[in-house]
């Protein structure tokens, strides 16, 4: 497969992971959608060899602290929250793969800050 860029658009990304999600997870987490430090945006970072990487980037709301503290424990919550659902974001991906590949394994990685108010958690996805 050597088109991926070609198809996780800016457009297919926000469809794969809406900007409402993050909403979500914070009503679920703390009663209420305001409470929550940052929205969370999927973007597609690369593919290489049997390997899409993709990031889930959390940015910092408006008055908002994304601490290091707060983060840094993210990738176990997300690998199981059913809001965030990876689970069901690998297999959202593997049908726009259709019959090029297919998601064998995924694995999120460790919360990298970017700057004080960015902080992206890798997710990347096996193909066989």
């Amino acid at each position: 497969m050597n088109n991926a860029q070609d198809i996780f658009t800016q457009e297919t990304l926000q469809t794969l992971f809406p900007p409402e999600r993050a909403n979500a997870f914070f009503d679920a987490l703390f009663g209420d959608a305001e409470e929550g430090a940052y929205d969370i945006r999927l973007v597609f970072k690369g593919q290489a060899a049997n390997t899409l990487t993709f990031g889930l980037e959390l940015h910092e709301r408006p008055g908002r602290c994304l601490a290091c503290n707060l983060t840094y424990g993210l990738p176990e919550v997300f690998s199981r929250h059913p809001i965030i659902n990876i689970k069901g974001l690998t297999a959202e991906i593997t049908a726009l793969l259709g019959d090029k590949a297919a998601c064998t394994d995924w694995k999120l990685g460790t919360t990298q800050t970017v700057s004080k108010k960015l902080h992206v958690i890798p997710l990347m996805i096996s193909l066989g």
